[in-house]
């Protein structure tokens, strides 16, 4: 009995540790490198591709409370520290970054990196991570909702400017985006009301439709890469390099968003949700617009980052979160209410 109650212990224990989407997302990628799709059928599969993003950001709108951006606005001073996070420091991190890399890495890995930092945050895992940590749950939710639906614009604008030369934005780029991201997501937020409790009910069918989308963009994007030839010319050491490196700004964020919120006076559950949100990016977001904003190989390649950091920030966020609730007492806050609470992704 008691080897049989270690055994289910050590199971709990990797199976908190090893997310069985990043499984999934790293088995992906491996078939994509051993049997990438042939070059005739790319086309094909980013069409394919091209109606899960539609799809998957259509979900989001249903399934994002925009209410909770909407009640949480009394919070402003909380929202407003992880908004700046999000959308003005990591981006000036990202140019940092990029400044000091771009003559040892790839130019593409570059872009990834840079790409990477201005992403909205992570909705469901921050969230969850708060709510562990026995954090301001609800101001979490708030926070996430209010970047993502940011995000939606932000993030492709803050592309345009930055990696324009990198994506080749122009008024195909700028279609898709409406057609395939905006349009799909404000019908969604539109329905949200109206089909909250069909899709609270049937949550679990769409996050296997989310992740099925999110799984054959990385496969049509990395396949296409590999087919190129692309990975000829980036060595592993400068996989491994980009993998420190998305470390490295994790370590920072999680120590920069920690000590503003203290500095700034926020209440310990309240600090606890800036630092999640803050430092926490989004892969269900980043992954279908990487499909959009940068085509070809180049796109199999700007993803990486994006895997890797969100891979390190489950592992490392979920030790953090674990710890902290060990030495903080429950919280009670419902600045956003338990309704919200229930739409979140």
């Amino acid at each position: 009995m008691g080897t049989t109650s270690t055994a289910t212990r050590k199971a709990r224990r990797w199976r908190g540790w090893l997310d069985p989407f990043v499984l999934l997302l790293l088995a992906t990628l491996a078939g994509a490198a051993l049997l990438p799709p042939d070059k005739e059928l790319v086309p094909a599969l980013s069409g394919a591709g091209g109606v899960a993003v539609a799809v998957q950001f259509f979900i989001s709108g249903l399934r994002l409370p925009s209410s909770a951006a909407l009640k949480g606005l009394k919070a402003w001073r909380l929202h407003l520290v992880i908004v700046g996070f999000s959308f003005v420091m990591f981006p000036i991190l990202g140019f940092g970054v990029a400044a000091g890399s771009s003559w040892y890495l790839n130019h593409e890995l570059v872009a990834g990196l840079l790409f990477l930092t201005m992403l909205p945050t992570a909705v469901q895992t921050a969230t969850t991570f708060t709510g562990i940590a026995r954090g301001n749950t609800a101001a979490a939710v708030c926070a996430a909702s209010i970047s993502n639906l940011l995000g939606v614009l932000a993030t492709p604008l803050l592309v345009a400017l930055a990696l324009g030369s990198y994506s080749g934005m122009n008024l195909s780029s700028i279609t898709k985006i409406a057609v395939q991201i905006v349009a799909p997501f404000v019908l969604g937020q539109l329905l949200h009301k109206l089909t909250l409790k069909w899709t609270q009910r049937w949550a679990p069918a769409f996050k296997v439709v989310d992740r099925a989308a999110i799984l054959l963009v990385v496969y049509v994007a990395f396949g296409a890469a590999v087919a190129d030839g692309v990975w000829h010319r980036i060595p592993a050491a400068q996989l491994a390099v980009t993998a420190g490196i998305c470390a490295a700004m994790l370590a920072l964020s999680l120590w920069i968003t920690s000590l503003v919120a203290k500095k700034l006076g926020f209440v310990p559950a309240d600090a606890t949700a800036i630092m999640f949100c803050g430092s926490e990016k989004s892969l269900a977001t980043g992954l279908p617009l990487s499909a959009i904003l940068f085509t070809g190989p180049l796109g199999g390649v700007v993803i990486l980052p994006v895997i890797m950091y969100h891979a390190m920030q489950l592992i490392v966020c979920a030790a953090i979160a674990r710890r902290v609730a060990r030495r903080t007492e429950p919280q009670h806050y419902t600045d956003a209410g338990p309704a919200v609470l229930a739409g979140a992704r």
